[in-house]
């Protein structure tokens, strides 16, 4: 390796921010369930500075920091998309020490060159994270719909209201339909019509499936007319996406892993080619033209990991 200490510090580093996580985790999981037992057996709401289960923020002042910029405000609200019980400060500290980590292990394992390129990958890798977690709890969403639609069909079918209907489906589920569901519910409470509170989940949770549920209630509640059967069919196509996007994710999985594995060979090859001859990566980017040619590999890597993960899209 080029330097030992500044690989060792950046393990280090990346070791206590992967242990920071592992904390976190554990100390979210024991806050839910205190939240939990707290709930049944009647406990108040949390206090400041807390989370909705109990857990207790870090990095408070770097998040209402954060929070009066562009980037703050942005962060959380693409945070409050995933459903992750994190706030813009604590992302933004782990994203930090993470990118702090990776540069110093690339430039002490590869060639200081390496470094700025392995902290951009980091602030890449932490906005696909996000779209991921976002795309993630779609699906979940999705997944729930056609319980969803068949709640709605039965309370309507017994005479409740859509606002009463909307309600109970909500204490039904389990998140993140349950969540979501509660949400425009507080809204119906706090007197918004059921035209843009629906409207407001259909673009907080974009997909098809959701678009025509959220278009059969506001035209029903809008028109009226036999909502109930409308509901059942739709329960039942509902059903049928389900199971053909199931056949349809298991049938690319293989280009996925593709997709995945061909940017890791080529940085598999990067650290064989200067771990049998030490110094090889830095004497090459030592040079302008060696950075140049570096740099195309990189963006022909990004381009075919692209171009595998384009061909692997399809729309169901």
């Amino acid at each position: 390796m080029n330097d030992p200490a500044l690989l060792a510090l950046g393990a280090t580093v990346l070791a206590g921010t992967l242990a920071l996580a592992g904390a976190h985790l554990y100390a979210s999981g024991r806050a839910q369930r205190r939240a939990l037992v707290d709930r049944l057996s009647g406990g108040g709401a949390p206090g400041p500075g807390r989370t909705a289960t109990g857990r207790v923020r870090r990095f408070t002042a770097l998040d209402r920091r954060l929070r009066r910029t562009r980037l703050g405000r942005t962060l959380h609200l693409r945070l409050s998309a995933t459903g992750l019980d994190l706030s813009a400060g604590e992302f933004f500290a782990g994203v930090t020490a993470v990118v702090l980590a990776l540069w110093l292990i690339a430039a002490a394992s590869l060639a200081p060159f390496f470094g700025p390129i392995a902290a951009l990958v980091a602030v890449w890798g932490a906005a696909v994270f996000l779209n991921w977690q976002r795309q993630k709890r779609i699906e979940a969403f999705i997944n729930q719909l056609p319980d969803v639609a068949r709640l709605l069909a039965n309370a309507t079918a017994a005479g409740l209201a859509l606002r009463t209907a909307l309600a109970m489906a909500a204490e039904e589920l389990e998140a993140p339909a349950g969540e979501e569901l509660a949400r425009v519910a507080d809204q119906l409470t706090l007197g918004r019509s059921v035209d843009d509170a629906l409207g407001e989940l259909a673009e907080r949770l974009p997909s098809r499936e959701l678009i025509v549920l959220v278009t059969t209630l506001v035209l029903a509640n809008k028109a009226g007319g036999s909502v109930v059967s409308s509901l059942r069919n739709l329960t039942q196509t509902l059903e049928d996406r389900k199971e053909t996007r199931r056949e349809v994710r298991t049938m690319l999985s293989e280009v996925h892993a593709t997709a995945f594995t061909v940017p890791l060979l080529g940085l598999g090859s990067l650290v064989l080619i200067n771990s049998s001859n030490e110094g090889a990566l830095a004497r090459v980017t030592g040079s302008p033209l060696g950075q140049g040619l570096v740099l195309l590999a990189l963006a022909l890597y990004t381009v075919g990991f692209l171009v595998i993960r384009r061909l692997g899209k399809i729309e169901v």
